[in-house]
Protein backbone atom coordinates (compact mmCIF):
# COMPACT_ATOMS: atom_id res chain seq x y z
CA UNK A 1 0.00 0.00 0.00
CA UNK A 2 1.26 3.38 -0.62
CA UNK A 3 2.29 5.09 2.49
CA UNK A 4 0.42 8.06 3.99
CA UNK A 5 1.19 11.42 3.49
CA UNK A 6 3.23 12.98 6.76
CA UNK A 7 3.59 16.29 8.55
CA UNK A 8 5.76 17.05 11.59
CA UNK A 9 5.00 19.72 13.91
CA UNK A 10 6.27 20.75 18.02
CA UNK A 11 4.16 18.93 20.75
CA UNK A 12 2.38 22.19 21.17
CA UNK A 13 1.04 22.66 17.66
CA UNK A 14 -0.06 18.47 17.70
CA UNK A 15 -1.40 17.89 20.95
CA UNK A 16 -5.19 17.81 19.78
CA UNK A 17 -4.69 14.90 17.07
CA UNK A 18 -3.96 12.93 19.76
CA UNK A 19 -3.85 9.66 19.36
CA UNK A 20 -2.50 10.12 15.82
CA UNK A 21 0.66 12.01 16.60
CA UNK A 22 3.82 10.27 17.68
CA UNK A 23 7.32 11.25 17.47
CA UNK A 24 9.00 11.30 14.89
CA UNK A 25 9.95 7.67 13.72
CA UNK A 26 12.12 5.80 10.74
CA UNK A 27 11.19 6.28 7.37
CA UNK A 28 8.14 5.41 5.50
CA UNK A 29 9.99 4.13 2.07
CA UNK A 30 10.85 1.05 1.41
CA UNK A 31 9.49 -2.66 2.01
CA UNK A 32 7.71 -3.04 5.63
CA UNK A 33 10.32 -5.46 7.76
CA UNK A 34 8.97 -5.04 11.37
CA UNK A 35 8.64 -3.48 14.41
CA UNK A 36 10.58 -0.87 15.97
CA UNK A 37 12.01 -3.32 18.83
CA UNK A 38 11.77 -0.24 21.51
CA UNK A 39 8.40 2.64 20.17
CA UNK A 40 6.14 -0.53 18.20
CA UNK A 41 6.64 1.97 15.05
CA UNK A 42 6.71 -0.09 12.00
CA UNK A 43 10.17 0.13 10.09
CA UNK A 44 10.07 0.26 6.10
CA UNK A 45 13.94 -0.01 4.72
CA UNK A 46 15.50 -1.99 1.43
CA UNK A 47 18.79 -0.84 -0.08
CA UNK A 48 17.00 -0.52 -3.42
CA UNK A 49 14.08 1.88 -2.18
CA UNK A 50 16.43 3.60 0.43
CA UNK A 51 19.07 4.40 -2.44
CA UNK A 52 16.27 5.46 -5.64
CA UNK A 53 13.10 6.77 -3.67
CA UNK A 54 14.55 7.84 -0.44
CA UNK A 55 17.82 9.00 -1.33
CA UNK A 56 19.06 7.93 2.45
CA UNK A 57 21.93 6.08 1.06
CA UNK A 58 24.53 6.81 -1.89
CA UNK A 59 24.80 2.79 -2.39
CA UNK A 60 22.02 0.30 -3.13
CA UNK A 61 23.21 -2.34 -1.40
CA UNK A 62 23.15 -4.51 1.89
CA UNK A 63 25.17 -6.85 4.26
CA UNK A 64 23.74 -9.19 6.42
CA UNK A 65 25.07 -10.35 9.54
CA UNK A 66 24.14 -12.99 12.33
CA UNK A 67 24.66 -16.41 14.03
CA UNK A 68 22.96 -19.69 11.50
CA UNK A 69 19.28 -19.88 12.64
CA UNK A 70 18.24 -16.36 13.65
CA UNK A 71 16.84 -15.41 10.50
CA UNK A 72 19.28 -13.77 8.40
CA UNK A 73 17.20 -15.84 4.79
CA UNK A 74 13.72 -14.88 6.11
CA UNK A 75 14.65 -11.25 6.36
CA UNK A 76 16.44 -10.69 2.81
CA UNK A 77 13.55 -13.29 1.75
CA UNK A 78 10.90 -10.81 2.96
CA UNK A 79 13.22 -7.59 1.30
CA UNK A 80 12.65 -9.54 -2.45
CA UNK A 81 8.82 -10.22 -2.04
CA UNK A 82 8.50 -6.62 -0.95
CA UNK A 83 11.02 -5.13 -4.00
CA UNK A 84 9.03 -7.88 -6.20
CA UNK A 85 5.44 -5.86 -5.50
CA UNK A 86 7.71 -2.79 -6.61
CA UNK A 87 8.68 -3.86 -9.56
CA UNK A 88 11.97 -4.90 -8.54
CA UNK A 89 13.25 -8.04 -10.14
CA UNK A 90 15.05 -10.50 -7.63
CA UNK A 91 17.59 -12.95 -8.27
CA UNK A 92 18.82 -15.14 -6.51
CA UNK A 93 22.49 -16.27 -7.56
CA UNK A 94 23.48 -19.62 -5.99
CA UNK A 95 20.90 -20.96 -3.39
CA UNK A 96 22.32 -23.83 -1.09
CA UNK A 97 20.01 -24.67 1.81
CA UNK A 98 17.11 -23.84 -0.28
CA UNK A 99 16.05 -20.86 1.57
CA UNK A 100 14.30 -18.62 -1.31
CA UNK A 101 12.93 -21.28 -3.67
CA UNK A 102 9.51 -21.19 -2.41
CA UNK A 103 9.19 -17.76 -2.55
CA UNK A 104 10.66 -17.09 -6.21
CA UNK A 105 7.67 -19.91 -7.29
CA UNK A 106 5.11 -18.51 -5.20
CA UNK A 107 6.38 -14.61 -7.28
CA UNK A 108 6.21 -17.11 -10.36
CA UNK A 109 9.45 -17.30 -11.54
CA UNK A 110 12.36 -19.04 -12.42
CA UNK A 111 14.09 -21.66 -11.09
CA UNK A 112 17.74 -22.85 -12.18
CA UNK A 113 18.61 -26.69 -10.51
CA UNK A 114 21.78 -27.40 -10.59
CA UNK A 115 24.17 -30.59 -9.25
CA UNK A 116 25.22 -33.79 -10.79
CA UNK A 117 22.10 -35.92 -12.88
CA UNK A 118 20.04 -32.59 -12.11
CA UNK A 119 21.23 -29.49 -14.19
CA UNK A 120 24.24 -28.20 -16.05
CA UNK A 121 25.80 -24.44 -16.52
CA UNK A 122 27.96 -23.99 -19.39
CA UNK A 123 30.44 -21.89 -18.43
CA UNK A 124 31.45 -21.34 -22.07
CA UNK A 125 27.71 -19.76 -22.84
CA UNK A 126 27.64 -16.26 -23.73
CA UNK A 127 23.57 -16.73 -22.90
CA UNK A 128 21.40 -14.21 -24.23
CA UNK A 129 24.74 -12.01 -25.82
CA UNK A 130 24.87 -13.22 -29.58
CA UNK A 131 20.97 -12.35 -29.74
CA UNK A 132 20.78 -9.08 -28.17
CA UNK A 133 23.99 -8.13 -30.43
CA UNK A 134 22.10 -9.11 -33.41
CA UNK A 135 19.30 -7.21 -32.37
CA UNK A 136 21.13 -4.09 -31.47
CA UNK A 137 22.90 -3.94 -35.26
CA UNK A 138 19.57 -4.38 -36.97
CA UNK A 139 18.37 -1.57 -34.99
CA UNK A 140 21.92 0.51 -35.97
CA UNK A 141 23.39 0.13 -32.39
CA UNK A 142 26.66 -1.55 -34.06
CA UNK A 143 28.89 -0.18 -31.57
CA UNK A 144 26.68 -1.27 -28.14
CA UNK A 145 26.46 -4.49 -30.20
CA UNK A 146 30.56 -4.77 -30.22
CA UNK A 147 30.80 -3.59 -26.85
CA UNK A 148 28.03 -6.51 -25.25
CA UNK A 149 29.80 -9.17 -27.36
CA UNK A 150 33.13 -8.16 -25.57
CA UNK A 151 31.74 -8.17 -22.45
CA UNK A 152 30.50 -11.67 -22.94
CA UNK A 153 33.57 -12.61 -23.88
CA UNK A 154 35.40 -10.92 -20.97
CA UNK A 155 33.23 -12.28 -17.88
CA UNK A 156 33.08 -16.04 -19.51
CA UNK A 157 37.25 -15.67 -19.62
CA UNK A 158 36.76 -14.34 -16.03
CA UNK A 159 34.72 -17.14 -14.82
CA UNK A 160 36.36 -19.79 -16.74
CA UNK A 161 39.90 -18.85 -14.76
CA UNK A 162 38.16 -18.61 -11.23
CA UNK A 163 37.21 -22.29 -11.68
CA UNK A 164 41.15 -22.80 -12.63
CA UNK A 165 41.67 -20.97 -9.65
CA UNK A 166 39.40 -22.42 -7.41
CA UNK A 167 41.07 -26.20 -8.73
CA UNK A 168 44.45 -25.31 -8.18
CA UNK A 169 44.52 -23.05 -5.38
CA UNK A 170 46.19 -20.31 -6.77
CA UNK A 171 45.47 -17.88 -9.27
CA UNK A 172 45.97 -18.85 -13.21
CA UNK A 173 49.30 -17.03 -15.08
CA UNK A 174 48.97 -14.16 -17.16
CA UNK A 175 50.75 -16.12 -20.10
CA UNK A 176 47.48 -18.67 -19.78
CA UNK A 177 45.13 -15.71 -19.43
CA UNK A 178 46.11 -15.01 -22.77
CA UNK A 179 45.49 -18.46 -24.10
CA UNK A 180 42.41 -18.99 -22.57
CA UNK A 181 41.21 -15.25 -24.48
CA UNK A 182 42.70 -16.37 -27.80
CA UNK A 183 41.66 -19.84 -27.42
CA UNK A 184 37.74 -18.51 -26.80
CA UNK A 185 38.06 -15.86 -29.93
CA UNK A 186 38.93 -18.75 -31.98
CA UNK A 187 35.63 -20.76 -30.64
CA UNK A 188 33.55 -17.61 -31.20
CA UNK A 189 34.67 -17.10 -34.80
CA UNK A 190 34.95 -20.84 -36.15
CA UNK A 191 33.30 -23.19 -33.96
CA UNK A 192 29.40 -23.54 -34.58
CA UNK A 193 26.75 -23.13 -32.24
CA UNK A 194 27.44 -22.96 -28.76
CA UNK A 195 30.88 -24.33 -27.79
CA UNK A 196 31.66 -26.20 -24.42
CA UNK A 197 34.74 -27.08 -22.52
CA UNK A 198 35.35 -29.77 -24.18
CA UNK A 199 35.67 -27.76 -27.57
CA UNK A 200 37.92 -25.06 -25.23
CA UNK A 201 40.31 -28.07 -24.44
CA UNK A 202 40.60 -29.06 -28.54
CA UNK A 203 41.97 -25.61 -29.95
CA UNK A 204 44.49 -25.73 -27.21
CA UNK A 205 45.69 -29.07 -27.89
CA UNK A 206 44.88 -28.12 -32.04
CA UNK A 207 48.25 -25.49 -31.36
CA UNK A 208 46.51 -23.30 -34.19
CA UNK A 209 48.95 -20.56 -35.04
CA UNK A 210 47.00 -17.89 -33.48
CA UNK A 211 47.51 -19.79 -30.06
CA UNK A 212 51.09 -20.40 -30.49
CA UNK A 213 51.81 -16.73 -31.44
CA UNK A 214 50.09 -16.20 -27.59
CA UNK A 215 51.83 -18.60 -26.14
CA UNK A 216 55.32 -17.52 -27.04
CA UNK A 217 56.61 -21.39 -27.68
CA UNK A 218 59.18 -20.44 -30.62
CA UNK A 219 57.96 -22.57 -33.01
CA UNK A 220 58.90 -25.34 -30.83
CA UNK A 221 56.56 -28.17 -30.38
CA UNK A 222 57.54 -29.23 -26.66
CA UNK A 223 58.16 -25.73 -25.68
CA UNK A 224 54.35 -25.33 -26.89
CA UNK A 225 53.19 -28.39 -24.71
CA UNK A 226 55.75 -27.55 -21.55
CA UNK A 227 53.78 -24.06 -21.44
CA UNK A 228 50.03 -25.67 -22.15
CA UNK A 229 50.48 -28.80 -19.99
CA UNK A 230 49.07 -27.50 -16.80
CA UNK A 231 46.15 -25.49 -18.07
CA UNK A 232 45.13 -28.81 -20.56
CA UNK A 233 45.24 -30.62 -17.20
CA UNK A 234 43.01 -28.35 -15.29
CA UNK A 235 40.77 -27.94 -18.20
CA UNK A 236 40.48 -32.14 -18.26
CA UNK A 237 39.07 -31.88 -14.59
CA UNK A 238 36.48 -29.46 -15.37
CA UNK A 239 35.51 -31.84 -18.17
CA UNK A 240 35.70 -35.29 -16.05
CA UNK A 241 33.81 -34.81 -13.32
CA UNK A 242 37.15 -34.03 -11.18
CA UNK A 243 37.74 -32.04 -7.99
CA UNK A 244 34.61 -29.83 -9.34
CA UNK A 245 32.34 -32.26 -10.72
CA UNK A 246 30.92 -32.18 -14.54
CA UNK A 247 28.39 -29.35 -13.69
CA UNK A 248 30.14 -26.98 -16.05
CA UNK A 249 30.90 -29.29 -18.83
CA UNK A 250 27.89 -29.06 -20.68
CA UNK A 251 25.40 -27.80 -22.51
CA UNK A 252 22.84 -25.23 -20.27
CA UNK A 253 20.20 -26.89 -19.07
CA UNK A 254 17.84 -23.84 -18.37
CA UNK A 255 18.72 -20.75 -19.93
CA UNK A 256 18.40 -17.56 -17.62
CA UNK A 257 15.48 -15.46 -18.37
CA UNK A 258 16.22 -11.48 -17.58
CA UNK A 259 12.41 -10.60 -17.59
CA UNK A 260 11.13 -12.40 -14.62
CA UNK A 261 12.65 -13.29 -10.82
CA UNK A 262 14.87 -16.29 -10.70
CA UNK A 263 16.78 -18.27 -8.22
CA UNK A 264 19.83 -20.80 -9.15
CA UNK A 265 18.92 -24.02 -6.89
CA UNK A 266 21.77 -25.57 -6.06
CA UNK A 267 21.47 -27.24 -2.29
CA UNK A 268 22.21 -30.64 -3.82
CA UNK A 269 26.03 -29.86 -3.29
CA UNK A 270 25.09 -28.32 0.13
CA UNK A 271 27.21 -31.28 1.49
CA UNK A 272 29.72 -31.44 -1.75
CA UNK A 273 33.49 -29.94 -0.77
CA UNK A 274 33.79 -26.28 -0.09
CA UNK A 275 35.39 -25.70 -3.19
CA UNK A 276 32.64 -27.31 -5.18
CA UNK A 277 30.24 -25.16 -3.83
CA UNK A 278 32.51 -21.96 -4.30
CA UNK A 279 32.96 -22.88 -8.20
CA UNK A 280 29.18 -23.44 -8.68
CA UNK A 281 28.43 -20.00 -6.82
CA UNK A 282 30.79 -18.14 -8.72
CA UNK A 283 29.86 -19.79 -12.11
CA UNK A 284 26.16 -18.93 -10.82
CA UNK A 285 26.78 -15.04 -10.26
CA UNK A 286 28.85 -14.45 -13.50
CA UNK A 287 25.83 -15.79 -15.52
CA UNK A 288 23.73 -13.59 -13.52
CA UNK A 289 25.51 -10.17 -14.09
CA UNK A 290 25.72 -11.16 -17.36
CA UNK A 291 21.51 -11.37 -18.38
CA UNK A 292 22.07 -7.95 -16.00
CA UNK A 293 24.10 -6.56 -18.33
CA UNK A 294 22.03 -7.23 -21.60
CA UNK A 295 18.78 -6.47 -20.27
CA UNK A 296 20.61 -3.11 -19.68
CA UNK A 297 22.02 -2.48 -22.76
CA UNK A 298 19.08 -3.29 -24.47
CA UNK A 299 17.15 -0.84 -22.16
CA UNK A 300 19.43 1.59 -23.17
CA UNK A 301 18.60 0.93 -27.22
CA UNK A 302 14.88 1.37 -26.24
CA UNK A 303 14.58 -2.54 -27.19
CA UNK A 304 13.71 -3.50 -24.11
CA UNK A 305 11.93 -1.76 -21.03
CA UNK A 306 13.81 -0.51 -18.13
CA UNK A 307 14.10 -3.44 -15.52
CA UNK A 308 15.40 -2.93 -11.83
CA UNK A 309 16.96 -6.21 -9.94
CA UNK A 310 18.37 -6.72 -6.69
CA UNK A 311 20.86 -9.26 -6.39
CA UNK A 312 21.15 -12.10 -3.64
CA UNK A 313 25.13 -13.10 -2.69
CA UNK A 314 24.50 -15.43 -0.22
CA UNK A 315 26.88 -17.75 1.80
CA UNK A 316 29.81 -15.42 0.62
CA UNK A 317 32.22 -16.83 2.65
CA UNK A 318 32.18 -19.93 1.12
CA UNK A 319 33.60 -18.37 -2.45
CA UNK A 320 36.13 -16.30 -0.38
CA UNK A 321 37.95 -18.99 0.92
CA UNK A 322 38.05 -20.86 -2.03
CA UNK A 323 41.36 -19.94 -2.76
CA UNK A 324 43.69 -16.67 -3.54
CA UNK A 325 42.33 -14.45 -5.78
CA UNK A 326 38.44 -14.81 -5.42
CA UNK A 327 38.61 -11.82 -3.11
CA UNK A 328 39.42 -9.90 -6.74
CA UNK A 329 36.97 -11.53 -8.78
CA UNK A 330 34.15 -10.61 -6.23
CA UNK A 331 34.78 -7.23 -5.68
CA UNK A 332 34.64 -6.65 -9.21
CA UNK A 333 31.40 -7.88 -9.45
CA UNK A 334 30.43 -6.09 -6.13
CA UNK A 335 31.65 -2.79 -7.36
CA UNK A 336 29.62 -1.89 -10.05
CA UNK A 337 25.83 -2.40 -8.85
CA UNK A 338 25.03 1.18 -8.77
CA UNK A 339 25.96 2.31 -12.31
CA UNK A 340 24.28 -1.13 -13.50
CA UNK A 341 20.74 -0.20 -11.71
CA UNK A 342 21.33 -3.73 -9.68
CA UNK A 343 20.27 -3.56 -6.20
CA UNK A 344 22.56 -6.34 -4.33
CA UNK A 345 22.25 -8.08 -0.66
CA UNK A 346 24.92 -10.24 0.80
CA UNK A 347 25.05 -12.74 3.28
CA UNK A 348 27.35 -14.32 5.56
CA UNK A 349 27.52 -15.43 9.30
CA UNK A 350 30.06 -13.14 10.88
CA UNK A 351 32.85 -11.21 10.32
CA UNK A 352 35.55 -13.70 11.36
CA UNK A 353 33.89 -15.57 8.00
CA UNK A 354 35.33 -12.63 5.93
CA UNK A 355 38.77 -11.73 7.89
CA UNK A 356 39.72 -15.89 7.58
CA UNK A 357 41.40 -15.26 4.72
CA UNK A 358 45.58 -15.80 4.31
CA UNK A 359 47.03 -12.26 3.43
CA UNK A 360 46.02 -8.75 4.54
CA UNK A 361 45.07 -7.66 1.16
CA UNK A 362 42.46 -9.79 0.87
CA UNK A 363 40.95 -9.35 4.52
CA UNK A 364 41.31 -5.69 3.85
CA UNK A 365 39.30 -5.99 0.78
CA UNK A 366 36.66 -8.79 2.47
CA UNK A 367 35.97 -6.12 5.01
CA UNK A 368 35.39 -3.26 2.10
CA UNK A 369 32.14 -5.49 1.52
CA UNK A 370 30.99 -4.43 4.54
CA UNK A 371 31.96 -1.01 4.26
CA UNK A 372 31.10 0.40 1.23
CA UNK A 373 27.37 -0.97 1.81
CA UNK A 374 24.73 1.72 2.21
CA UNK A 375 23.05 -1.07 4.89
CA UNK A 376 24.10 -3.16 7.31
CA UNK A 377 21.77 -5.77 9.13
CA UNK A 378 23.37 -7.13 12.37
CA UNK A 379 21.95 -9.83 14.27
CA UNK A 380 23.21 -11.89 17.07
CA UNK A 381 27.03 -12.30 17.51
CA UNK A 382 29.49 -13.34 19.57
CA UNK A 383 31.55 -10.84 22.10
CA UNK A 384 34.43 -11.84 19.90
CA UNK A 385 32.61 -10.51 16.55
CA UNK A 386 32.45 -6.92 17.77
CA UNK A 387 36.06 -5.80 17.68
CA UNK A 388 35.86 -6.65 13.84
CA UNK A 389 32.58 -5.36 13.08
CA UNK A 390 33.24 -1.78 15.00
CA UNK A 391 36.25 -1.80 12.55
CA UNK A 392 33.83 -1.84 9.85
CA UNK A 393 30.75 -0.35 11.17
CA UNK A 394 30.75 1.80 14.25
CA UNK A 395 28.71 0.53 16.90
CA UNK A 396 28.01 2.29 20.22
CA UNK A 397 28.14 0.26 23.47
CA UNK A 398 24.74 -0.11 24.10
CA UNK A 399 24.26 -1.76 20.05
CA UNK A 400 27.07 -4.27 20.59
CA UNK A 401 25.62 -5.36 24.32
CA UNK A 402 22.09 -5.65 22.47
CA UNK A 403 23.83 -7.61 19.46
CA UNK A 404 25.54 -9.95 22.06
CA UNK A 405 21.96 -10.45 23.83
CA UNK A 406 20.66 -11.83 20.69
CA UNK A 407 23.56 -14.51 20.37
CA UNK A 408 22.17 -17.24 23.16
CA UNK A 409 19.94 -20.28 22.10
CA UNK A 410 16.50 -21.25 22.51
CA UNK A 411 15.60 -22.09 26.00
CA UNK A 412 13.25 -24.80 27.13
CA UNK A 413 10.10 -25.23 28.53
CA UNK A 414 10.63 -27.16 32.14
CA UNK A 415 7.06 -27.99 31.26
CA UNK A 416 7.16 -31.04 29.40
CA UNK A 417 4.47 -32.08 26.43
CA UNK A 418 3.30 -34.79 24.44
CA UNK A 419 3.55 -35.07 20.47
CA UNK A 420 0.26 -33.85 20.01
CA UNK A 421 1.71 -30.49 22.20
CA UNK A 422 -0.64 -31.05 25.13
CA UNK A 423 1.04 -31.39 28.70
CA UNK A 424 2.41 -34.86 29.76
CA UNK A 425 0.20 -36.32 32.50
CA UNK A 426 1.87 -36.15 35.31
CA UNK A 427 5.02 -34.23 34.48
CA UNK A 428 6.86 -37.15 32.49
CA UNK A 429 6.51 -39.26 29.69
CA UNK A 430 6.79 -36.11 27.24
CA UNK A 431 9.22 -33.88 25.93
CA UNK A 432 10.46 -30.42 26.75
CA UNK A 433 8.93 -27.76 24.27
CA UNK A 434 12.17 -25.22 23.27
CA UNK A 435 11.61 -21.33 23.19
CA UNK A 436 12.45 -19.16 20.08
CA UNK A 437 16.01 -18.25 20.61
CA UNK A 438 15.79 -14.97 21.92
CA UNK A 439 17.26 -13.13 18.86
CA UNK A 440 15.26 -14.57 16.12
CA UNK A 441 14.56 -12.59 13.38
CA UNK A 442 15.77 -9.22 15.75
CA UNK A 443 18.35 -7.15 13.88
CA UNK A 444 20.53 -3.55 14.16
CA UNK A 445 20.28 -1.57 11.13
CA UNK A 446 22.81 0.61 10.52
CA UNK A 447 23.17 3.39 7.98
CA UNK A 448 27.13 5.21 7.84
CA UNK A 449 27.59 6.53 11.52
CA UNK A 450 24.21 7.11 12.70
CA UNK A 451 22.60 5.22 15.66
CA UNK A 452 21.62 1.39 14.65
CA UNK A 453 17.44 1.27 14.60
CA UNK A 454 16.43 -2.50 15.79
CA UNK A 455 13.56 -4.08 14.65
CA UNK A 456 11.57 -7.66 15.00
CA UNK A 457 11.09 -8.82 11.64
CA UNK A 458 7.16 -9.98 11.52
CA UNK A 459 5.80 -12.48 9.22
CA UNK A 460 2.60 -13.07 7.68
CA UNK A 461 0.46 -16.49 7.30
CA UNK A 462 1.88 -16.49 3.65
CA UNK A 463 5.55 -16.09 4.00
CA UNK A 464 5.32 -18.44 7.30
CA UNK A 465 4.20 -21.81 4.88
CA UNK A 466 6.88 -20.74 2.92
CA UNK A 467 10.05 -19.59 4.86
CA UNK A 468 11.56 -22.98 7.19
CA UNK A 469 15.21 -23.61 6.85
CA UNK A 470 14.31 -26.42 9.74
CA UNK A 471 11.92 -28.09 7.58
CA UNK A 472 13.77 -31.74 7.73
CA UNK A 473 13.92 -31.67 11.60
CA UNK A 474 9.88 -30.82 11.83
CA UNK A 475 8.26 -33.41 14.58
CA UNK A 476 6.54 -36.90 13.22
CA UNK A 477 2.62 -36.48 12.71
CA UNK A 478 0.93 -36.18 16.15
CA UNK A 479 -0.01 -39.21 17.93
CA UNK A 480 -2.89 -39.31 19.94
CA UNK A 481 -2.33 -39.58 23.46
CA UNK A 482 -3.28 -42.47 25.25
CA UNK A 483 -4.91 -43.63 28.75
CA UNK A 484 -4.25 -46.33 30.59
CA UNK A 485 -4.91 -49.93 29.38
CA UNK A 486 -5.52 -48.72 26.34
CA UNK A 487 -3.03 -48.57 22.95
CA UNK A 488 -3.49 -46.43 20.36
CA UNK A 489 -6.28 -47.48 17.32
CA UNK A 490 -8.28 -48.12 20.19
CA UNK A 491 -7.57 -52.04 21.44
CA UNK A 492 -8.18 -52.31 24.93
CA UNK A 493 -6.33 -53.97 26.98
CA UNK A 494 -3.02 -52.85 25.72
CA UNK A 495 -1.57 -56.59 25.20
CA UNK A 496 -2.36 -57.42 21.77
CA UNK A 497 -4.47 -56.21 18.88
CA UNK A 498 -3.26 -54.56 15.27
CA UNK A 499 -3.03 -50.30 15.52
CA UNK A 500 -5.32 -48.49 14.04
CA UNK A 501 -4.51 -46.47 10.92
Amino acid sequence: MQAPAQWRGTTVQVCGLWPFAVGAGTPMVGVPLGQHIDTGATLCCDPVSWFRRGGYISNPSAFVLGLPGLGKSTLVTRMLIGLAGFGVLPLVLGDLKPDYVAAIEALGGQVITLGPGRGYLNVLDPGEAPDAAARLKAAGHTRQAEALLADAHSKRLQVLAGLITIMRGEPVSDRETTILSRALTILDDRHPGVPVLADLLRVIQDASPEVRAVALDRGDDHRYQAITENLEASLIGLINGGKLGDVFSRPTTNPMRFDAPVVYDVHSLEQASLDQQAATLLACWSAGFGTVTVANVLADAGLEPRRHYVVVLDELWRALRAGKGMVDRVDSLTRLNRSWGVGQIMVSHTMSDLLALPSEEDRMKARGFVERSGLVFCGGLSGAEMPLLNAAVQMSQAEQNLLMSWRHPEGWNPEPETRDGTPAPGGTGGRAKKEPPPGRGKFIVKVGGRPGIPVQVKLTEAELSLKDSNHLWQDEPPVPATVPGEVPGGVPGGASGAEGS
